[in-house]
């Protein structure tokens, strides 16, 4: 059964989608509906979450390997159902604070889009994008790594305008416009730096690097303690700061010069380096990823224990401002705000993790979903939850500005009857051309 495509209709308020709308959380938590509390939410119209999916073509599904995805491929993933569930204050928040969120799973390979509709529900649009990494997010631009490509995609609506699709409203709609043929380089955290340039984790030859027009990729920077470039991932080089428009600080699971070496040391010897110098700030890690650069401060997950860390970049101490059940990955910033990303453990524990004692020692278990916390004291104000099929998120991103979002995705019908050119980005109305 085809989709219907999404009609660009000009500025004005929409009719709300129809249904009661339940309250946000007393449905998620199993209130309200005649459930006990702790029971799933419902799944039915009335449900505040409104999921927009869509199953993975098959060739796609076909050429993801187990060892590529590192868990199930995502046609078995997508055979699963996935239960949404928020806190109360989760969607408020979103429109209070105008926000929406991105997130990836390679896992389940998808690009998740969140943000609240017009009428106060909240929206997850999904879209596939084999084995979706590293997210760079605009309101006006998307950057995606994938498994053998750099997805650009564009919003095409103008000021005012909306897309309708199954009588639900979007204010963005991006659409891959570009995309850049790295080949499996295993492509992480990626930017975008001055003068536009895009700039990536290439961690199979445990370098930054930069597209280039001719071959798979343009190597700028290697870790001092990487002796040469080769298809190895030696280090698994994986998250990236920017300052100022250049690379800043990447992250390391190890210093380890040998091929796929840095398994034997996810435990400690995560390393946090400084581009310009070469300098390890600190050592004093386990697995870590995503740092950032954010409002004069560096921060970065410490995966191994689960923490958001803020790090002192002269001396290299590392101070815990909050702890996430689960295993860290994916971080943005938005004014006094921060928001992690975290998976759950693919064989059931976290093995050789000081993680999996500090999820225990909380009386806790790990969760896949995504934390907004307050960074001036470390708590976690609101949060989504993902159960089932979706296991394992990579990147996350605020949207400022933006309610909620949606996107085409590739090998959707969309891309081929989605139209538009210059001219109608003013219009009154544009529809896609069939």
């Amino acid at each position: 059964m085809r989709r219907p495509f999404p009609l660009i209709v000009g500025a004005g308020r929409c009719q709300p989608c129809g249904g009661d709308v339940a309250d946000k959380t007393d449905e998620a938590r199993g209130k309200g509906t005649g459930k006990p509390a702790g029971a799933k939410p419902s799944r039915v119209s009335t449900a505040p979450i409104v999921e927009s999916t869509a199953p993975p073509p098959v060739d796609e599904a076909t050429a993801a390997s187990p060892q590529a995805s590192g868990g199930p491929q995502p046609q078995a993933a997508a055979q699963q159902q996935t239960t949404i569930s928020t806190s109360r204050g989760f969607v408020d928040f979103l429109v209070t604070n105008r926000l929406s969120l991105a997130l990836t799973s390679y896992q389940t390979g998808q690009l998740m889009l969140i943000g609240p509709l017009l009428d106060g529900r909240l929206s997850v649009f999904q879209r596939n994008f084999l084995r979706a990494m590293g997210l760079s997010a605009t309101p006006q631009r998307l950057y995606l790594s994938t498994i053998a490509q750099i997805w650009r995609l564009e919003n095409v609506l103008g000021p005012g305008q909306l897309a309708t699709q199954q009588s639900l409203h979007y204010e963005r709609l991006y659409v891959p416009r570009m995309s850049h043929t790295t080949g499996d380089i295993d492509a992480h955290e990626l930017a975008v730096g001055a003068k536009d340039q895009l700039i990536f984790v290439n961690t199979k030859y445990s370098c930054l690097a930069t597209l280039d027009p001719v071959h798979s990729f343009k190597p700028l920077w290697k870790p001092p303690f990487i002796s040469r470039l080769a298809p190895e991932d030696r280090c698994h080089l994986n998250g990236l700061a920017m300052h100022n428009g250049a690379p800043k600080y990447v992250t390391a699971v190890s210093r380890c010069d040998v091929v796929d070496g840095w398994r034997e040391r996810r435990h400690e010897g995560g390393v946090l380096v400084d581009v310009d110098t070469d300098r390890v700030v600190t050592e004093d890690l386990s697995m870590p990823h995503s740092p950032r650069f954010n409002a004069g401060t560096l921060w970065v997950l410490d995966s191994g224990r689960g923490y958001l860390c803020r790090v002192d970049a002269q001396s290299g101490k590392t101070e815990q401002v909050a702890f996430c059940p689960g295993f860290a990955r994916g971080l943005s910033f938005w004014r006094g705000y921060a928001l992690v990303a975290t998976s759950l453990p693919r064989d059931g524990a976290f093995k050789g993790l000081e993680l999996e004692a500090n999820v225990k020692a909380r009386d806790g278990e790990p969760r896949c979903g995504a934390y907004i916390i307050d960074t001036r004291n470390g708590d976690i104000l609101h949060w989504i939850r993902f159960d089932g099929a979706v296991r394992e998120l990579f990147d996350a991103a605020f949207i400022p500005g933006v309610g909620a979002p949606m996107c085409v995705g590739v090998g959707n019908p969309e891309m081929r009857t989605l139209i538009t050119f210059d001219g109608e980005a003013s219009g009154s109305a544009a529809q896609a051309v069939a």
